[in-house]
């Protein structure tokens, strides 16, 4: 897949509640996904597998009451950045957030390989 498929499939995924299983389809099994901070989790997942166990871990710690994801923005051959803003509540304690954050994703022979999450912490 070429970078403009790959940004828009991730696009539509996340648009579509399909990011888990967008998992097997567009990264690489090597993939490594680094937050701005520590936050629940370690900061970097490496791997497939971490990366799942960090979705797993926001689903069952946090409640999504509202998205907008940007259009994919590419750069060059080889990465992309989109634009996430999200309202939601943390479960534990009900605590409401608006988080707005910039997901660049780097993309090697149609996976994608690295991503990199930017915020105010």
């Amino acid at each position: 897949m070429d970078l403009k498929v790959v940004a828009n499939a991730l696009v539509a995924g996340c648009r579509e509640g399909r990011e888990v299983e967008n998992l097997g389809k567009l990264y690489a099994s090597d993939a490594v996904s680094v937050e701005a901070a520590e936050q629940g989790m370690p900061r970097e997942a490496k791997g497939l597998d971490a990366i799942r166990a960090k979705h797993e871990w926001w689903g069952n710690a946090m409640e999504v009451t509202g998205a907008q994801v940007s259009d994919p923005m590419l750069h060059g051959d080889d990465r992309f950045a989109v634009i996430f803003e999200v309202q939601g509540k943390v479960k534990d304690s009900g605590e409401t957030f608006d988080m707005k954050e910039i997901g660049v994703y780097h993309v090697t022979d149609g996976k994608i390989t690295r991503e990199e999450f930017f915020y105010t912490v």
